[in-house]
């Protein structure tokens, strides 16, 4: 993933983008984003920092990645939580059972605003999760999520965790 994303970056910066490119990669705020027309490769280079962001819960990342209104879609709830705090409370959910739960990205796909990508959630059932007293059993769950980006910030997240095998390999459900 970060060989693809450097090649990328060296093309992009190649065509005459690397402006915004360099703000993505490194956060710099001497690059601002907002008005720029984001592509769909500028908006996979988004997720590498999302990545880095949901596997350490930093919310100057949050607050740089997440629009304040943006709305996260989980099954677990019915209604979608908003913006960063939203955001780092399904974190925060997510590690209170598992803290050490990391998630890899192992594929994403992008059109125009939207990324697709799947990723890997591994962590330890170290305290209580849904009710299901912690059992020190480990964890690897897939997930697919749909993010739509707008002036180089998540908008919008669907989000699909494989909750039935989570829930099997915890010991709450039987196969």
């Amino acid at each position: 993933m970060v060989g693809s994303a450097v090649a990328d970056t060296r093309r992009l910066a190649a065509s005459g983008s690397a402006r915004c490119y360099r703000q993505i990669l490194h956060g710099k705020d001497d690059y601002p984003l907002q008005g720029l027309i984001m592509t769909a490769e500028s908006n996979k280079l988004l997720m590498s920092r999302f990545v880095e962001f949901i596997n350490t819960a930093d919310e100057t990342l949050a607050n740089e990645l997440v629009a304040a209104d943006a709305l996260f879609y989980a099954p677990i709830r019915p209604d979608p939580l908003i913006g960063p705090r939203g955001y780092i409370e399904i974190l925060g959910m997510m590690r209170s059972g598992f803290p050490d739960i990391q998630w890899t990205l192992e594929e994403m796909v992008a059109e125009n605003d939207t990324v697709a990508a799947r990723f890997t959630m591994c962590g330890t059932h170290e305290a209580p999760f849904f009710g299901v007293p912690a059992g020190g059993k480990k964890i690897q769950v897939q997930a697919v999520n749909f993010y739509r980006f707008q002036n180089g910030k998540i908008v919008a997240e669907r989000g699909q965790p494989d909750l039935l095998t989570l829930l099997k390999q915890i010991g709450a459900i039987s196969d």
